[in-house]
């Protein structure tokens, strides 16, 4: 198993930092890498409960994923189950994935703690998937 932990300060208060985290509205301006696009989803963070997404590649790849929020704690943290789907839909394995929240001296920082990958060539795509999605945050957080 392998695991991937990210940080990042943003200059904004913990408070948005998290809506943007976990609202609907706030996770459709970053949910996933910066080259996808968003099709068919259900992304609430701020209740206990299913959620799914299918990103769509500049190639037209579809990756669906999907899990259930574990845990919700405002402003501080949010969990959730991840599992991609193959080209048959059927769910693959399960990762956890925590979002923190917490005061920075300049803002807010967010931890991203994605636990449970199967390998470090998995966790090596989720920090790049993570890291761009990050990139996307702070450019939402800019707006």
């Amino acid at each position: 198993m392998a695991d991937v932990t990210l940080e990042r300060d943003f200059a904004v208060s913990p408070e948005r930092l998290f809506a943007v985290v976990s609202t609907p509205a706030g996770l459709i301006s970053w949910w996933g890498p910066e080259s996808v696009t968003l099709d068919d989803h259900d992304l609430d963070f701020t209740r206990t409960g299913p959620w799914r997404s299918t990103m769509i590649s500049p190639e037209g790849h579809r990756y669906k994923v999907t899990g259930q929020v574990t845990h919700v704690d405002p402003p501080k943290s949010v969990g959730l189950t991840w599992a991609w789907h193959d080209e048959d839909d059927a769910r693959g394995p399960e990762s956890h994935v925590t979002f923190t929240v917490e005061p920075s001296a300049t803002g807010a920082r967010l931890i991203v703690d994605h636990r449970g990958l199967a390998d470090d060539e998995q966790a090596g795509r989720h920090t790049e998937g993570w890291t761009s999605s990050l990139r996307k945050i702070g450019a939402a957080l800019a707006i």
